[in-house]
């Protein structure tokens, strides 16, 4: 237990300290850097969106297979030896269609001159991301996860900002800086293989005679159409915005979407420790059929994530004109973005842990049929919303907005069929009176805080004013809170705070 405890506060202050770290980097470094050509900023992250998205599909799902099945096997040279050469058989599949369709590929995904020149990073990051997990499940399945997200979360975002920094002062031209920044995935690969290696936890048996690859393969596929669809989501509206509006300005315009979908997507932070804790417990209810217990996590865990995400998006829409003076001008376009981004990952939390109840269920293969439909949705609306000859253009709803509004569709459709399948299949639900009283409570907030900072004076400095009004906000919100007592869990906090802090 001891281990466990320390691994996971390990992981916990890596988390948090690249959260940070990627906050400033995403929000003001990102921004700055690339000040004067946002289509670079674009590049980057379309780069690395279709390096993450297909490494997912040249793994073969081989990370969580060797998660999986690392326990019960016996000699466990042979399953090094799959785990390895599943992503290796992926990765030179997809360099042999790059290279032999690589027009037709650039073609169909109407990428500009840009990303045509420095379309082949993605191949080579292709190959160190998909290695790269497997041996984050190898450091994982000797129960040491702390080093893995170490130098994923704190390790590359610093090594980003460094980089960064050097091409802000103008120190490296762009090209030079696409190289050293590409290098830190490669960097990162090579730290974790040389730690596993120099801790003996590498072997090969080139051999499967022990292995059953029916089960394993057929587990993986399952892992990987599920986990992939959920990964598509988060990446495919700034693919098809690259894709859909031509040439440098299609980067440009992910630049600025990216921005503003990151702040909007940032109130699922606090919703991941409390999903992180309710897992197990839920795993285990299963295990002892205890539906009681199951009803309660899940209404628990959607009011606390309610209260939390509803603060948190106020502080981030109350403070929102602030945080884009922070930003170059060019980037305010994204505000609206923001809004719904936010809104929709509000309903998103508010349902509570929904998709651990399934997939933990006897009905876990609906958590595969809903990503994919999630999926289907994503994509269909995001290629419907976002031309600017869209039969909803002239209301405003086109490019980074039309991609925004897409993906807040999907997302809301995804969690009512998935709140509909547990209330059918399980008869359970997470909401209660306590529920209406916290959306609307947080509501008159926001219209009360909105009047009253239109007619008081505010200061001219927006990082001030953002401290100012967030502090107002939380004051605001606990009291509301534990007026009201929406949360068991949250009072209790509150008041074992009070008697170890304050005697009280």
């Amino acid at each position: 237990m001891g281990l466990v405890r320390n691994q996971s506060i390990k992981n916990s202050v890596s988390f948090y300290i690249g959260m940070l770290i990627g906050a400033i980097n995403t929000i003001f470094v990102y921004p700055y850097t690339f000040i004067d050509s946002p289509e670079h900023l674009g590049l980057l992250q379309i780069i690395l969106a279709y390096s993450i998205v297909i490494s997912a599909f040249t793994t073969l799902g081989a990370p969580k297979m060797f998660l999986r099945f690392f326990p019960a096997i016996k000699n466990k040279g042979q399953l090094y030896f799959l785990s390895f050469l599943t992503p290796f058989i992926g990765f030179l599949f997809s360099l042999i269609v790059y290279i032999f369709f690589k027009e037709k590929i650039l073609a169909a995904i109407n990428a500009s001159q840009l990303l045509e020149d420095n379309f082949f990073y993605v191949i080579l990051l292709i190959f160190f991301i998909g290695f790269y997990e497997i041996l984050t499940s190898i450091s994982r399945s000797f129960l040491n996860a702390a080093t893995p997200v170490f130098i994923n979360e704190v390790f590359l975002k610093l090594y980003s900002l460094s980089v960064l920094f050097l091409h802000w002062i103008g120190y490296i031209d762009f090209s030079v800086f696409l190289k050293i920044y590409v290098s830190g995935y490669i960097l990162k690969f090579l730290i974790l293989f040389l730690i596993q290696y120099s801790k003996q936890r590498i072997s090969f048996s080139i051999s499967f005679s022990s292995l059953n690859l029916r089960e394993m393969f057929r587990y993986s596929f399952y892992v990987l159409i599920g986990s992939t669809a959920v990964m598509l989501v988060a990446r495919v509206d700034m693919m098809i915005l690259g894709s859909l509006l031509k040439g440098d300005y299609g980067l440009k315009q992910v630049a600025f979407y990216s921005i503003a979908f990151y702040i909007g997507n940032s109130i699922m932070v606090p919703a991941k420790s409390i999903i992180a804790i309710s897992v197990p417990l839920i795993a285990d209810a299963w295990e002892k059929n205890n539906l009681s217990k199951i009803q309660s996590i899940y209404y628990k865990s959607a009011i606390n994530q309610l209260i939390v995400g509803s603060v948190f998006f106020l502080c981030i829409w109350i403070n929102i004109d602030d945080i884009f003076n922070m930003l170059p001008k060019e980037y305010k376009a994204g505000k609206w973005v923001v809004f719904f981004i936010g809104i929709a990952q509000l309903f998103n939390i508010s349902t509570g842990v929904n998709g651990a109840i399934i997939t933990n269920s006897k009905y876990y293969r609906f958590d595969l049929y809903t990503s994919i439909l999630l999926l289907v949705i994503t994509v269909a609306t995001n290629l419907f919303l976002i031309p600017e000859n869209n039969p909803f253009s002239k209301f405003g709803v086109q490019g980074i907005i039309g991609a925004s509004i897409a993906t807040a569709s999907s997302i809301f459709l995804f969690n009512i069929v998935r709140l509909f399948l547990i209330k059918i299949k399980m008869n359970m639900h997470p909401f209660s009176l306590k529920t209406i009283y916290a959306i609307f409570g947080f509501l008159l907030i926001y219209i009360f805080l909105d009047i009253s900072f239109s007619l008081i004076p505010v200061f001219h400095i927006p990082f001030i004013n953002i401290v100012f009004k967030s502090s107002i906000v939380l004051l605001i919100s606990a009291i509301f809170v534990l007026y009201c007592n929406l949360s068991d869990d949250i009072n209790k906090f509150v008041i074992d705070l009070r008697k170890r802090y304050f005697n009280l």
